[in-house]
């Protein structure tokens, strides 16, 4: 009895043992249900992926500055100025025997080139850019970004801010739109925009680093917008432009040891470009006021010795006999404190106050005198073109 029981227990065992095994093995060959619907839709692959095309990052608003360098690029130009040799011809460049074997040879041919940039801010034609840009040049030749070109005609020149109008005659010209430099701050974005080494156009990033950088010893009147955005030769007379596309300032030098740009470059405010602008444009050249004195900064030694409380103001170190200032009564030893009712801060500060003002008319000069303020009416004479 106990074998029979043994031997039942075992056959059970087996028939159990073969039926979980001929159970797993038949799910094993049964396709999940969900594989078997998506292999069976009637939707072409190539179908489906257009559907649901593969995700990309998102770009930011305020990622991108495309929309601003759209907006300005079109504005910006390459200027081609070509300078010819003055010198005779060789007379062997006449002889037939030299001619023979060598050619026509015109010394002529041998124009010297150079690259810049500028910008265009009238429909007119007019091109602001650098008076270094196109000094001496016999010819010029601008070359938009859409690719038309035009010879250009000098208007004017400013040496003393570095700045120079050219006009084209084209039609349909993209203009750029002049925005607010006096509103700029220190850390604001900007691109600077031109042709660098006569690569092609090209757009640079960075900020602001300073503003109303002066005694840089680059022009006389120096008001220098700071930036980091690169800043190479042929970039000169190039637009700096604001996060929205607007022209903050004409690219104009750079720091540098090495030639290449190394993150300190300069502009010229917008504001200063628009007034030297209109003057070119109306008389061909920028009239400014001049009374004929030479200044020294307030030093904390010098203040000391004169006895100060202030350190605010120009000394006036020396005044040109016969000249404006000479006239109105003003002394070597005073300290001009204010022109017209504005402040001077410093020698560089009223330099720019005297230069506004209109000659032939009179301004009213504060003066520090023996610890006292005197006010003087002078008359403002023209600036001369080699003045100090």
């Amino acid at each position: 009895m106990r074998r029979l029981w043994l031997l039942f227990a075992q056959t059970v065992t087996v028939v159990l043992a073969l039926y979980f095994v001929y159970t797993a093995v038949g799910r094993r060959e049964q396709p999940a249900p969900v594989r078997v619907q998506q292999m069976g839709s009637t939707e072409h692959p190539a179908a489906m992926l257009e559907a649901a095309p593969a995700k990309q990052p998102p770009v930011s608003a305020g990622g991108s500055y495309r929309a601003a360098a759209a907006r300005a690029m079109p504005a910006v130009v390459n200027i081609i100025t070509s300078k010819k040799p003055k010198r005779g011809k060789h007379p062997l460049l006449r002889d037939p025997f030299f001619k023979k074997f060598f050619g026509d040879r015109d010394e002529d041919s041998d124009d010297e080139s150079s690259l810049g940039s500028g910008v265009i801010v009238s429909g007119q034609g007019y091109i602001l850019t650098n008076n270094h840009v196109v000094e001496a040049a016999d010819e010029i030749e601008v070359v938009l970004a859409d690719g038309r070109k035009a010879a250009a005609k000098l208007v004017g020149t400013d040496p003393e801010t570095d700045l120079a109008v050219v006009k084209i005659t084209l039609e349909k010209l993209p203009v750029i739109v002049l925005g607010q430099a006096e509103q700029a701050q220190v850390g604001d974005v900007v691109l600077a925009i031109g042709n660098p080494f006569g690569v092609g156009q090209t757009v640079t990033m960075g900020i602001i680093s300073a503003l109303g950088r002066n005694n840089l010893h680059i022009n006389h009147f120096e008001n220098f917008i700071q930036t980091d955005a690169a800043i190479n030769f042929g970039n000169s007379g190039g637009a700096l432009v604001d996060a929205s596309g607007n022209l903050l300032g004409i690219n104009s030098a750079i720091y540098s040891q090495t030639g290449g740009s190394v993150g300190i470059g300069f502009a010229i405010p917008v504001s200063t470009a628009k007034s030297v602008m209109e003057a070119i444009i109306k008389s061909g050249h920028v009239v400014r006021g001049w009374i004929g004195v030479e200044s020294q900064e307030i030093t904390p030694e010098l203040a000391a010795s004169f006895g100060l409380q202030r350190q605010s103001g120009a000394i006036i170190a020396g005044v040109v006999r016969n000249g404006p200032a000479d006239k109105g009564g003003i002394k070597p030893g005073d300290i001009l404190l204010s022109v017209d009712g504005k402040p001077v801060a410093d020698t560089n500060s009223m330099l720019n106050l005297i230069a506004q003002l209109a000659p032939g008319g009179k301004a009213k000069m504060t003066v520090l005198r023996k610890n006292r303020e005197t006010t003087l009416d002078v008359t403002v004479g023209k600036r001369p073109s080699n003045a100090k």
